[in-house]
Parts: C-alpha cells; structure tokens; sequence
C-alpha cells in the first residue's frame, strides 16, 4: 500500500465525521449507532438521506451545501476515495454530514426500520454479469425496505443504459411508482422544476468524463413501499458497449441483440 493511502487512511481515522466498520465487527455485533443516528451522530432530528457507493463523496457533499436541515451520510468500502469528501466536509465545518464506511451488501445492519427517508444511488456499477450485486435489484431492494420509511425515494442517477434499463424494468414488473425519470437529464426538455435541483445541480467528477464522452446521463427516481412481494424482471437488456472508467469492459454474458 502506497505512502498516500497510508497517510489518507489515518486522516480517516481521526475524522469525526466518519465511521469505519469492518465486515468481522458488523456480524459480530449491533451496531451502536442503529437507530441513534440522529442523537448520537448528527444531534438534531432532521431526516437522514443515505448516498450508497459514494465514491470520493461529491454528491454527499453537494447535498448536504444545498440542503442543511437534512442529514446526509455517504457510503462506500473505499476509505482512500471517501476521504476527499470527508476532509472537505469536515475543512467546512458541515453539520449535517457524515460518512460510513464499509460494505454495502450489509447496509440494512447499520440503520433501524423507518430510520431513513431517502438513497441515492450515483453513478453505481451496472454488475452485468450478477444480478444480486446490482443496487436496484430485489436483494438490495429488500435491504433498503428494513430501513427505508414506507413509500421512501431512492434515485438512481447513471451513465449506464444497462442499469437504467433493468430498473425501469424492475419497476414496471413490481408495479412500483415512478416519480420522476428521463433518459438524459440534461435535455432543454427535462423539467428541473418537477424533479428538483439537487439531480441535475450537483456533478461528480465521472459524470463530467461521460459528458464529455457525449454518453448521456440518465435520472430515474421511485417511492419504494413496505409491503409486496418482489420478484426480478425476466427480460434481457443490450449490455453497455463501451469500457467504463472503473468497471470490467463487457460481462461475460452473451450478448442478445
């Protein structure tokens, strides 16, 4: 491991705006700040909005600048990307966020049931190849129920074609309410009044790279109810084309076309 990331991971460490929890210590134990965020973290009341696969933490940020009387918590495994938002955070002197750090497919472990009111899902890895690890997929779903108040909005804003696809897909099998959704969000047609600021306001630094690449970026968000059965959708969905900055280049799955 680099000097760098060495030096980041001790910041992180130190940081009072960031938790670390390993894998071993989730299921070894209750987490004690389940169900406490609130009080014990932020201190105040106000609603808690989770961006999961925060990356280097922009949009966790950029939320939480635009919307100060909601807290927002960034998560991610990657200490070393997680640590730019989370020293800029704390350099700022914000309040109202915060950032966790370890693995997703746990998530329903770190937070009680009605105890977040919305997800973003930013820029997430598609997962062609398996579906369980896809964040709009029924084994995430079904996390995101535990804890997500009934009827709770989850965004997903993406580059991918795949992942908005199976979603919209998803949606349409589970008969789930779409609020808002647009292929290219930065169209002279999208309306920003009916999906508000904060999808189009706040760039990270990939989403400007697939700008740049004249990839569009699409923008799909839904309420997500406590009760009903799920189940996944049976349908195949083209691959994306093209290698991403961070993903594998193709699935290992036949394409259909």
């Amino acid at each position: 491991m680099s000097k760098g990331k060495l030096a980041k991971f001790a910041e992180m460490a130190q940081n009072p705006l960031v938790v670390e929890c390993p894998m071993a210590a989730v299921m070894q134990e209750e987490f004690p700040l389940k169900g406490r965020w609130r009080e014990d973290f932020f201190h105040n009341e106000n609603p808690i909005v989770l961006e999961l696969g925060c990356g280097r933490g922009e949009y966790t940020v950029g939320l939480g600048r635009q919307k100060p009387e909601v807290n927002f918590i960034g998560v991610d495994i990657k200490g070393a990307r997680m640590w730019t938002g989370a020293k800029e955070a704390l350099q700022s002197g914000m309040k109202n966020v915060g950032f966790l750090r370890t693995n997703i497919e746990f998530i329903h472990r770190f937070f009680a049931p009605n105890e977040v009111s919305e997800i973003w899902l930013t820029f997430s890895d598609p997962q062609m190849k398996k579906v369980t690890k896809r964040l709009t997929s029924t084994y995430f779903l079904e996390r995101y129920r535990r804890f997500l108040i009934d009827g709770g909005l989850i965004h997903l804003k993406t580059d991918s074609n795949f992942l908005f696809t199976y979603t919209e897909e998803m949606l349409r099998t589970n008969g789930i309410e779409v609020v808002f959704k647009t292929r290219n969000l930065y169209s002279p047609s999208s309306s920003r009044e009916e999906m508000g600021e904060e999808a189009s306001s706040i760039q990270t630094y990939y989403e400007s790279m697939w700008q740049a690449r004249g990839i569009d970026i699409k923008y799909l968000c839904f309420r997500l109810q406590q009760v009903g059965a799920l189940v996944e959708p049976n349908v195949e969905i083209p691959l994306d084309e093209y290698r991403s900055y961070s993903r594998e280049k193709r699935s290992g799955i036949e394409k259909h076309v």
